[in-house]
């Protein structure tokens, strides 16, 4: 790692304004991709991977054709021109996070490394690209893959991470409003307890303090392991492992930003100046787009990393 970013204190201290909130605090490490030139020995978003020369790349085997009219708008790259492509589609390099820059991550047996590969087109019926997790042990790969496969097909540009280092930094997270429970809401919308708390918040929030805390105090924005899931597109919806039927948690949040105009105080200090410049792309230095500009979030099984993962577009 060889850049630092650091995510100012949050305005309020919300276990001050409800305590209940304290057993719900849940760690998360803001992975702060910007980009740079990360070797397939370091930690990265759409970087190189520790990939064995003698194990096969990841392929989907879905269609990628026109025939959908969902992509019909949607013209498919493969080198300098553009046609579309039936068959196995080689998957992109997503992330790539070694165990030492993310200590969150839980492993199988002595894997310190994970990589998250996905095909960068949009599949049927969730209209989102099949992601695939591989987990392995950094010192068990001596010779690495020189050349990967690119993809055939790309539903667009965003599909494919610009390659990127990494800064993690560890937070707090508090559960996303609608992840509390109907008494927790209610006292969270009562101006009262803000004001009986002492905290510092604008007048302006009285009308809606609950949308305060969500965008201010609760989540970060952007890339991130662990945490809590954030909601929108739908209210939450449990997820469980289909192996053996354990709640599902976090792993990995994929954004299509870094923070926007609703939370620009989750914008590091060391990002203010380029985040104040028109047309830097500041806020999305991946380039990545998912879904029109929705996030993708990766879930796994506590009971272990082997079990199926799954995900959800929010």
């Amino acid at each position: 790692m060889n850049v630092i970013r650091t995510t100012p204190p949050r305005p309020v201290d919300v276990t001050a304004v409800l305590p209940q909130l304290a057993p719900l605090a849940r760690p998360a490490i803001r992975l702060h991709p910007r980009p740079g030139s990360p070797t397939p020995h370091d930690s990265s978003v759409g970087g190189p991977l520790l990939w064995p020369a003698d194990e096969p790349w990841p392929y989907c085997d879905e269609s990628h054709n026109q025939a959908n009219d969902l992509y019909e708008a949607y013209e498919v790259r493969v080198g300098v021109d553009y046609e579309w492509h039936e068959g196995p589609n080689p998957m992109v390099p997503v992330a790539q996070l070694y165990v030492r820059d993310v200590p969150l991550l839980r492993p199988p047996g002595r894997a310190d490394l994970l990589q998250v590969l996905w095909c960068p087109f949009e599949h049927e019926p969730d209209h989102k690209p099949p992601t695939a997790l591989f987990w392995r042990s950094s010192a068990e790969v001596t010779d690495v893959l020189a050349a990967p496969p690119g993809p055939f097909a790309t539903e667009y540009d965003g599909y494919v991470p610009r390659p990127c280092v990494l800064a993690p930094e560890q937070i707090t997270e508090y559960p996303d409003p609608l992840d509390l429970s109907k008494e927790l809401q209610q006292q969270l919308g009562d101006w009262n307890n803000w004001q009986s708390a002492g905290s510092a918040v604008d007048s302006s929030w009285a009308p809606y303090p609950e949308s305060f805390y969500g965008s201010h105090l609760s989540r970060a924005p952007g890339w991130k392991v662990g945490g809590w899931p954030p909601w929108g597109l739908t209210d939450p919806v449990a997820r469980f492992c289909a192996a053996c039927g354990t709640g599902m948690v976090p792993l990995l949040t994929i954004a299509s930003d870094e923070w926007d105009s609703s939370n620009h105080d989750w914008i590091p200090y060391e990002d203010r100046a380029l985040a104040a410049t028109p047309g830097t792309g500041a806020a999305n230095p991946p380039e990545v787009q998912i879904s029109r500009g929705n996030h993708l979030q990766l879930y796994v099984c506590p009971e272990s990393p082997d079990h199926p993962h799954t995900d959800l577009i929010q």
